[in-house]
């Protein structure tokens, strides 16, 4: 049942030295031809989190907090991991159509393709994350001994990804339409997911109805890594406190890893076939 989590598995740890070499070829590739060349990674996400603050935080909350915490503070904590999230997803589920062919002259795994674009945009990620750690000491707010947890949410990020990865990288090539629609639902996620308002929100105005909703979004695995930033910087909570919530988030991701593998491992041998 296991054989072919175990060689997936096998094969990216076989190849890491690989995967971080051509994840760094690609990262360089990719803003080679512009003026501000890597600047880009960070003044994009920093002109959308001006928009999002502007529009949201000042428009249409005034400026208020997020209980006890400044706006500003809030949406940063949520949207730099799904800023990460967001594009590593789409470019993972691409990965194997568009590099298929060269992977079929080369003697490597097709399972690592996913990683390498999820490994290459890893700089931008560690960059805002330390960013985001000056963000929250010019907030006052001081690094408690909940902040080493961020590690737990990071791995808890990257595991899932490189799974997720792994199932619709297969699925898109399979059916290319899956491709457009992939990218629907992470527009979706992106307001179902607690980056732009408060699911807390929801209960203070309907009540039970409101804290059924609430927990039909937390179903969404992103919202338990989103959330575990903001538990993890601001010291809300440890994730060993609602255990519950935290074997679901594994559950999920243990099981699309399982499909994902076995899906791949299926059909990786007749990919030219689909191209």
């Amino acid at each position: 049942m296991l054989k072919q989590i175990r060689q997936v598995i096998k094969e990216q740890v076989e190849y890491r030295q690989l995967i971080y070499q051509l994840a760094v070829f690609e990262l360089r590739g990719q803003h080679q031809n512009n003026f501000l060349g890597s600047f880009w990674q960070f003044l994009s996400p920093a002109i959308q989190i001006g928009i999002y603050w502007f529009v949201f935080g000042i428009g249409l909350r005034g400026g208020a907090d997020i209980n006890g915490t400044p706006f500003f503070l809030w949406l940063v904590l949520g949207i730099i991991p799904w800023f990460f999230i967001a594009p590593s997803i789409t470019q993972a589920s691409s990965s194997v159509y568009q590099k298929v062919s060269l992977v079929s002259k080369m003697n490597f795994p097709v399972s690592v393709l996913p990683t390498i674009r999820i490994i290459s945009n890893s700089q931008q990620f560690f960059i805002m994350l330390g960013i985001l750690f000056v963000i929250t000491l010019l907030y006052g707010v001081k690094p408690s001994l909940y902040l080493i947890q961020i590690i737990y949410y990071i791995c808890c990020m990257f595991i899932f990804l490189i799974a997720f990865g792994l199932i619709t990288s297969t699925l898109a090539t399979l059916a290319r339409d899956f491709q457009v629609f992939l990218q629907s639902i992470i527009r979706m996620l992106f307001y179902l997911t607690p980056i732009l308002w408060d699911t807390s929100l929801l209960v203070n105005s309907f009540g039970e109805k409101g804290q059924l909703i609430e927990n039909i979004l937390k179903l969404n695995p992103f919202y338990y890594i989103v959330e575990g930033f903001r538990d993890a910087f601001l010291g809300r909570a440890w994730f060993f406190d609602d255990m519950i919530y935290t074997l679901y988030f594994w559950i999920i991701t243990f099981t699309i890893l399982y499909f994902g593998s076995k899906l791949h491992i299926r059909f990786r041998n007749n990919f030219m076939d689909y191209l």
